[in-house]
Protein backbone atom coordinates (compact mmCIF):
# COMPACT_ATOMS: atom_id res chain seq x y z
CA UNK A 1 0.00 0.00 0.00
CA UNK A 2 1.44 3.58 -1.07
CA UNK A 3 1.81 6.53 1.07
CA UNK A 4 -0.72 8.40 -0.18
CA UNK A 5 -3.26 5.32 0.04
CA UNK A 6 -1.88 5.21 3.82
CA UNK A 7 -2.33 8.54 4.20
CA UNK A 8 -5.95 8.88 2.96
CA UNK A 9 -7.07 6.21 5.22
CA UNK A 10 -5.29 7.04 8.52
CA UNK A 11 -7.71 10.69 7.70
CA UNK A 12 -10.78 8.63 7.78
CA UNK A 13 -9.98 7.48 11.38
CA UNK A 14 -8.79 3.97 10.02
CA UNK A 15 -6.72 2.22 13.22
CA UNK A 16 -5.02 -0.10 10.96
CA UNK A 17 -3.41 2.76 8.32
CA UNK A 18 -2.51 4.53 11.74
CA UNK A 19 -0.24 1.45 13.30
CA UNK A 20 1.22 0.71 9.81
CA UNK A 21 2.07 4.41 8.94
CA UNK A 22 3.72 4.42 12.71
CA UNK A 23 5.62 1.35 11.55
CA UNK A 24 6.86 2.80 8.26
CA UNK A 25 8.56 6.26 10.27
CA UNK A 26 9.89 4.08 12.25
CA UNK A 27 11.52 1.71 9.61
CA UNK A 28 10.89 3.13 5.80
CA UNK A 29 13.75 4.38 3.53
CA UNK A 30 14.76 8.06 4.03
CA UNK A 31 12.65 8.52 0.90
CA UNK A 32 9.40 7.19 2.23
CA UNK A 33 9.31 8.93 5.30
CA UNK A 34 9.84 12.41 3.10
CA UNK A 35 6.54 11.61 1.64
CA UNK A 36 5.05 10.39 4.90
CA UNK A 37 5.96 13.81 6.38
CA UNK A 38 4.70 15.64 3.14
CA UNK A 39 1.38 14.22 2.92
CA UNK A 40 0.80 14.27 6.54
CA UNK A 41 2.00 18.11 7.51
CA UNK A 42 -0.63 20.10 6.37
CA UNK A 43 -3.20 17.86 8.56
CA UNK A 44 -1.30 18.79 11.75
CA UNK A 45 -1.16 21.07 14.71
CA UNK A 46 -4.33 20.40 16.33
CA UNK A 47 -3.24 18.23 19.53
CA UNK A 48 -1.94 19.44 22.51
CA UNK A 49 2.02 17.76 22.46
CA UNK A 50 3.51 16.84 26.30
CA UNK A 51 6.60 15.77 27.29
CA UNK A 52 6.60 13.45 30.32
CA UNK A 53 10.34 12.87 31.75
CA UNK A 54 12.42 11.59 34.61
CA UNK A 55 14.59 9.42 35.96
CA UNK A 56 14.09 5.87 35.82
CA UNK A 57 12.00 4.53 38.92
CA UNK A 58 10.15 7.94 39.64
CA UNK A 59 6.86 6.09 38.23
CA UNK A 60 6.53 7.44 35.09
CA UNK A 61 4.38 4.66 32.81
CA UNK A 62 1.74 4.70 35.84
CA UNK A 63 1.59 8.08 36.00
CA UNK A 64 0.81 8.71 32.27
CA UNK A 65 -1.35 5.68 32.39
CA UNK A 66 -3.25 7.55 35.28
CA UNK A 67 -3.43 10.71 33.02
CA UNK A 68 -4.54 8.65 30.16
CA UNK A 69 -8.11 8.05 32.60
CA UNK A 70 -7.78 11.42 33.54
CA UNK A 71 -8.31 12.86 29.91
CA UNK A 72 -10.31 9.97 28.73
CA UNK A 73 -13.30 11.25 31.49
CA UNK A 74 -12.69 14.49 30.10
CA UNK A 75 -13.72 13.16 26.65
CA UNK A 76 -10.13 13.71 25.06
CA UNK A 77 -8.78 11.21 22.58
CA UNK A 78 -4.94 10.61 23.69
CA UNK A 79 -2.23 8.87 22.46
CA UNK A 80 1.12 7.92 24.10
CA UNK A 81 4.25 6.99 22.50
CA UNK A 82 6.25 5.41 24.87
CA UNK A 83 10.12 5.59 23.78
CA UNK A 84 12.05 2.63 25.51
CA UNK A 85 15.67 1.72 25.58
CA UNK A 86 16.41 -0.85 22.35
CA UNK A 87 16.53 -4.73 22.68
CA UNK A 88 20.41 -5.65 21.48
CA UNK A 89 18.78 -8.55 20.22
CA UNK A 90 15.43 -7.71 18.50
CA UNK A 91 16.17 -4.10 18.31
CA UNK A 92 12.67 -3.39 18.99
CA UNK A 93 11.36 -1.91 22.28
CA UNK A 94 12.80 -3.47 25.52
CA UNK A 95 10.47 -1.92 28.21
CA UNK A 96 7.34 -2.43 26.64
CA UNK A 97 5.51 0.28 28.48
CA UNK A 98 1.96 -1.10 26.66
CA UNK A 99 2.06 -4.03 29.15
CA UNK A 100 1.90 -1.20 31.97
CA UNK A 101 -1.08 0.52 30.42
CA UNK A 102 -3.77 -2.62 29.71
CA UNK A 103 -6.58 -0.66 31.55
CA UNK A 104 -6.95 0.98 28.18
CA UNK A 105 -6.05 -1.78 25.78
CA UNK A 106 -10.11 -1.76 24.46
CA UNK A 107 -10.46 1.94 24.73
CA UNK A 108 -11.12 2.98 20.91
CA UNK A 109 -10.11 6.60 22.19
CA UNK A 110 -6.70 5.60 23.20
CA UNK A 111 -3.80 4.28 21.05
CA UNK A 112 -0.39 3.67 22.83
CA UNK A 113 2.85 2.98 20.94
CA UNK A 114 6.28 2.05 22.35
CA UNK A 115 9.11 2.91 19.99
CA UNK A 116 13.03 1.71 20.94
CA UNK A 117 15.28 4.70 20.54
CA UNK A 118 17.48 2.48 19.03
CA UNK A 119 20.82 3.80 20.62
CA UNK A 120 19.75 7.59 20.40
CA UNK A 121 21.61 9.87 23.10
CA UNK A 122 19.27 11.82 24.31
CA UNK A 123 15.49 10.54 26.05
CA UNK A 124 13.86 10.77 22.84
CA UNK A 125 13.68 8.60 19.25
CA UNK A 126 14.86 10.10 15.96
CA UNK A 127 11.52 9.17 14.63
CA UNK A 128 9.71 10.91 17.27
CA UNK A 129 9.04 13.87 15.76
CA UNK A 130 7.91 11.85 12.59
CA UNK A 131 5.73 9.57 14.51
CA UNK A 132 4.23 12.43 16.53
CA UNK A 133 3.13 14.13 13.49
CA UNK A 134 1.13 10.50 12.42
CA UNK A 135 -0.65 10.92 15.57
CA UNK A 136 -1.67 14.45 15.69
CA UNK A 137 -2.54 14.15 11.70
CA UNK A 138 -5.29 10.95 13.22
CA UNK A 139 -7.04 13.07 14.85
CA UNK A 140 -5.89 12.79 19.14
CA UNK A 141 -6.46 15.64 21.19
CA UNK A 142 -3.60 14.81 23.85
CA UNK A 143 -0.56 13.41 22.74
CA UNK A 144 1.96 12.30 25.53
CA UNK A 145 5.78 11.30 25.00
CA UNK A 146 7.01 9.49 27.85
CA UNK A 147 10.75 9.78 27.29
CA UNK A 148 13.63 6.41 28.11
CA UNK A 149 15.35 8.15 31.85
CA UNK A 150 18.94 8.77 31.15
CA UNK A 151 19.39 11.90 32.59
CA UNK A 152 20.50 15.28 31.26
CA UNK A 153 20.49 14.64 27.75
CA UNK A 154 15.95 14.56 28.34
CA UNK A 155 16.38 18.40 28.03
CA UNK A 156 15.30 17.30 24.31
CA UNK A 157 11.89 16.36 24.92
CA UNK A 158 11.46 20.56 25.39
CA UNK A 159 12.17 20.99 22.20
CA UNK A 160 9.46 18.51 20.71
CA UNK A 161 6.34 19.40 23.53
CA UNK A 162 4.03 22.37 24.55
CA UNK A 163 3.80 21.49 27.76
CA UNK A 164 6.93 19.33 29.65
CA UNK A 165 6.20 17.57 32.66
CA UNK A 166 9.31 17.08 35.13
CA UNK A 167 8.60 13.75 37.05
CA UNK A 168 10.94 12.91 40.53
CA UNK A 169 10.89 10.88 43.54
CA UNK A 170 11.60 11.75 47.68
CA UNK A 171 14.38 10.11 48.55
CA UNK A 172 16.00 9.65 45.28
CA UNK A 173 18.10 12.98 45.34
CA UNK A 174 16.13 13.76 41.72
CA UNK A 175 15.72 17.29 43.21
CA UNK A 176 19.27 18.16 43.00
CA UNK A 177 19.82 16.52 39.64
CA UNK A 178 17.27 17.99 38.16
CA UNK A 179 19.20 21.15 38.69
CA UNK A 180 22.69 20.14 37.24
CA UNK A 181 20.91 18.39 34.15
CA UNK A 182 19.41 21.81 33.63
CA UNK A 183 15.88 20.00 33.58
CA UNK A 184 14.55 23.13 35.70
CA UNK A 185 14.68 25.11 33.20
CA UNK A 186 12.49 22.91 30.90
CA UNK A 187 10.21 21.93 33.41
CA UNK A 188 6.35 23.81 32.80
CA UNK A 189 5.27 21.49 35.58
CA UNK A 190 6.98 19.31 38.42
CA UNK A 191 5.32 16.39 39.81
CA UNK A 192 6.85 14.58 43.21
CA UNK A 193 5.56 11.16 42.33
CA UNK A 194 4.83 8.23 44.88
CA UNK A 195 4.39 11.27 47.35
CA UNK A 196 3.01 9.32 50.15
CA UNK A 197 6.99 8.30 50.95
CA UNK A 198 8.87 9.81 53.57
CA UNK A 199 10.19 13.12 51.80
CA UNK A 200 7.99 14.14 50.15
CA UNK A 201 7.59 17.26 51.40
CA UNK A 202 11.37 17.80 51.46
CA UNK A 203 11.30 17.26 47.93
CA UNK A 204 8.72 19.71 47.26
CA UNK A 205 10.71 22.41 49.29
CA UNK A 206 13.73 21.32 47.40
CA UNK A 207 12.61 21.87 43.78
CA UNK A 208 10.97 25.65 45.89
CA UNK A 209 14.21 27.26 46.81
CA UNK A 210 15.71 26.07 43.53
CA UNK A 211 13.32 28.16 41.42
CA UNK A 212 13.60 31.64 43.39
CA UNK A 213 17.31 30.90 41.64
CA UNK A 214 15.54 31.82 38.58
CA UNK A 215 12.80 31.18 36.16
CA UNK A 216 11.54 32.53 32.67
CA UNK A 217 7.75 33.79 32.60
CA UNK A 218 6.00 31.16 33.26
CA UNK A 219 6.86 29.54 37.14
CA UNK A 220 6.00 25.65 37.39
CA UNK A 221 3.51 24.49 39.32
CA UNK A 222 4.90 21.39 42.06
CA UNK A 223 2.34 18.85 42.59
CA UNK A 224 2.20 16.05 44.65
CA UNK A 225 0.56 12.56 43.17
CA UNK A 226 0.29 8.89 44.06
CA UNK A 227 -0.25 7.41 40.79
CA UNK A 228 -0.53 4.11 41.68
CA UNK A 229 -3.69 5.20 43.44
CA UNK A 230 -4.86 8.13 41.27
CA UNK A 231 -4.23 10.75 43.70
CA UNK A 232 -3.47 14.26 42.60
CA UNK A 233 -3.85 13.22 38.75
CA UNK A 234 -7.25 15.36 38.68
CA UNK A 235 -5.01 18.19 39.56
CA UNK A 236 -2.32 17.69 37.67
CA UNK A 237 -4.69 17.23 34.16
CA UNK A 238 -5.96 20.58 35.36
CA UNK A 239 -2.19 22.07 35.90
CA UNK A 240 -1.47 21.44 32.05
CA UNK A 241 -4.44 22.68 31.03
CA UNK A 242 -4.20 25.97 32.78
CA UNK A 243 -0.32 25.89 31.04
CA UNK A 244 -2.02 25.29 27.68
CA UNK A 245 -4.33 28.32 28.38
CA UNK A 246 -1.12 30.84 29.11
CA UNK A 247 0.45 29.54 25.86
CA UNK A 248 -2.50 30.63 23.66
CA UNK A 249 -2.51 33.70 25.61
CA UNK A 250 -0.18 36.22 22.93
CA UNK A 251 0.37 33.32 20.64
CA UNK A 252 3.38 31.57 22.85
CA UNK A 253 2.32 28.40 21.63
CA UNK A 254 3.01 29.71 18.24
CA UNK A 255 6.50 31.11 19.27
CA UNK A 256 7.29 27.52 20.77
CA UNK A 257 6.47 25.82 17.55
CA UNK A 258 9.18 27.87 15.47
CA UNK A 259 11.84 27.16 17.80
CA UNK A 260 10.31 23.42 17.31
CA UNK A 261 10.80 23.76 12.87
CA UNK A 262 13.74 25.62 13.58
CA UNK A 263 15.52 22.19 15.50
CA UNK A 264 13.62 20.05 13.19
CA UNK A 265 14.74 21.93 10.01
CA UNK A 266 18.32 21.97 11.05
CA UNK A 267 18.44 18.65 12.34
CA UNK A 268 17.09 17.39 9.06
CA UNK A 269 19.91 19.37 7.44
CA UNK A 270 22.44 18.07 9.41
CA UNK A 271 21.10 14.67 9.11
CA UNK A 272 21.12 15.43 4.74
CA UNK A 273 24.87 16.27 5.05
CA UNK A 274 26.23 13.16 7.27
CA UNK A 275 24.57 11.38 4.62
CA UNK A 276 26.47 12.84 1.73
CA UNK A 277 29.75 12.99 3.79
CA UNK A 278 29.24 9.16 5.06
CA UNK A 279 28.29 8.29 1.20
CA UNK A 280 32.03 9.88 0.40
CA UNK A 281 33.27 7.34 2.66
CA UNK A 282 37.03 6.42 2.58
CA UNK A 283 36.78 8.13 -1.06
CA UNK A 284 39.47 9.53 -3.47
CA UNK A 285 38.71 12.96 -2.18
CA UNK A 286 38.97 12.15 1.55
CA UNK A 287 41.79 9.91 1.12
CA UNK A 288 43.68 12.47 -0.54
CA UNK A 289 43.09 15.10 1.87
CA UNK A 290 43.71 13.14 4.93
CA UNK A 291 47.07 12.28 3.44
CA UNK A 292 48.19 15.90 3.11
CA UNK A 293 46.88 17.01 6.66
CA UNK A 294 49.36 14.34 8.02
CA UNK A 295 51.85 15.25 6.27
CA UNK A 296 51.36 18.72 7.10
CA UNK A 297 50.58 19.85 3.20
CA UNK A 298 47.40 21.41 4.41
CA UNK A 299 45.93 22.20 7.90
CA UNK A 300 42.69 19.95 9.05
CA UNK A 301 40.41 23.34 8.65
CA UNK A 302 41.31 23.88 4.75
CA UNK A 303 40.82 20.31 3.92
CA UNK A 304 37.44 20.63 5.68
CA UNK A 305 36.53 23.32 3.62
CA UNK A 306 37.37 21.30 0.54
CA UNK A 307 35.27 18.69 1.25
CA UNK A 308 32.65 20.11 2.38
CA UNK A 309 32.72 22.62 -0.77
CA UNK A 310 32.64 19.17 -3.08
CA UNK A 311 29.13 18.63 -1.67
CA UNK A 312 28.01 21.94 -3.58
CA UNK A 313 29.14 20.48 -6.99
Amino acid sequence: MDSQELVERLLRGERRALARLLTRVEDGSAERLREVVRLLHPHTGNAHLIGLTGSPGVGKSTLTSALVGQWRSRGKRVAVLAVDPTSPFSGGALLGDRVRMQDHALDEGVFIRSMASRGHLGGLSWATPQALLVLDAAGFDVIIVETVGVGQAEVEIASAADTTIVTVAPGMGDAIQAAKAGILEIADVFVVNKADREGANRTVSELREMQKLGHGEWLAPILKTVAARDEGIAELADAVERHAKWLDEGDRRGSRRLVRARVQIRELALGEVRERFAELGEGELVERLAEAVARRETDPYSAADELVASLET
